[in-house]
């Protein structure tokens, strides 16, 4: 009985030591005083790891770029060390605590000096894996559950969660390729808000959010049975049902996602990125939001020094919860001499 004791605690051990979670970077001795770290970490904790990342780079604090590393420090560790993968990483533990006060000696005229202090913290964040959830995480998870609903609606097991995720990936990515290839517009603009995937048993169901579905559908009628069909072969769907529907936005400018496709577009097409911004703050103005921050990194206008441009019109507040507060990345390639 003992024995076999003992091989059920140690089966147990190796268990708990393989699925390995959490990992964590600490920094020691920042020269900054820890009321003004614990401001920013209060807005970061909770949230996943990319979005951190584009949160802090837009917020206008010092002590935004220590945290920065740390957090990339952490996320370096999760990937070397233990292999996760990024994209699944949420911070669930973001702490500083008060350091030791450096006492200098400032010097002023006629050999004289007083005493100044300088405040030091230790900032410490925890990052957690999530894929071996049941439920399907979705990386947009600013107000989750008060200010906008999940992407993916389906349970699976531990073993298949991963190969849930990626089936997402695989539809999101074929009806997209679908509609760039069918539908014509000058500004290059897909018009889709977001793809929402419910799974049942034996359907799934997905329910396109498009600004512009007359560009897809106008003149043939038939073309959501055709992307259903191509759904169906890409994914080899037999033993279950595929429904598609696609509604239609009321203000498709007013959704982050369509306007960062329109902003592309015209870079696209040799628009000055200027140009762009304030055009498309306007069709923000129109669709009645509150407030609009767009920034533009890489190689601008064709110089060989990448920079950050950014305009801020209206309000735009840090907290997540005062208002709607949509943050989305969109990468694009431009040819030389642009």
């Amino acid at each position: 009985m003992t024995n076999m004791l003992r091989n059920k605690n140690k089966v147990r051990k190796r268990e708990k030591e393989d699925i390995k979670t959490e990992v964590y970077a600490l920094s020691q001795s920042i020269s900054m005083s820890a009321h003004k770290a614990r401001r920013v970490l209060d807005q970061i904790r909770g949230r996943s790891y990319q979005e951190t990342l584009m949160i802090l780079e837009l917020m206008p604090y010092r002590a935004c770029y220590p945290i920065f590393k740390v957090i990339y420090s952490a996320a370096a560790n999760a990937k070397h060390n233990m292999g996760l993968n990024e994209e699944y990483l949420v911070i669930i533990k973001a702490t500083v605590d008060e350091g030791t006060t450096v006492k200098k000696l400032k010097p002023r005229a006629r050999g004289r000096s007083y005493p100044i202090k300088r405040p030091t913290c230790h900032i410490t964040i925890v990052l957690k894996n999530i894929s071996l959830y049941e439920e399907s995480f979705v990386e947009n998870s600013i107000g989750l559950g008060t200010i906008q609903g999940h992407h993916s609606l389906w349970f699976a097991q531990p073993k298949n969660y991963s190969k849930g995720l990626q089936e997402d990936q695989k539809i999101r990515e074929c009806i997209k390729n679908y509609v760039q290839k069918n539908m014509r517009i000058s500004s290059g603009v897909e018009g889709i808000a977001r793809i929402e995937i419910q799974k049942r048993i034996d359907l799934i169901q997905i329910i396109i959010h498009m600004g512009f579905p007359k560009l897809l559908v106008e003149g043939k009628p038939r073309r959501i049975e055709e992307l259903q069909m191509n759904v169906q072969k890409e994914l080899n769907y037999v033993n279950r049902k595929l429904n598609i529907t696609i509604t239609r936005i009321t203000k498709p400018y007013g959704h982050p996602n369509i306007l960062a496709e329109f902003i592309a577009g015209q870079l696209r097409n040799r628009v000055s990125f200027r140009k762009a911004i304030k055009k498309a703050i306007e069709l923000t103005e129109q669709a009645d939001t509150k407030g609009i921050q767009v920034q533009i990194a890489g190689r601008i206008d064709g110089k060989e020094i990448a920079r950050v441009e950014w305009i801020r019109e209206g309000r735009v507040p840090y907290k997540p919860f005062e208002l709607k507060l949509i943050i989305v990345p969109i990468e694009f390639e431009l040819y030389m001499g642009y």
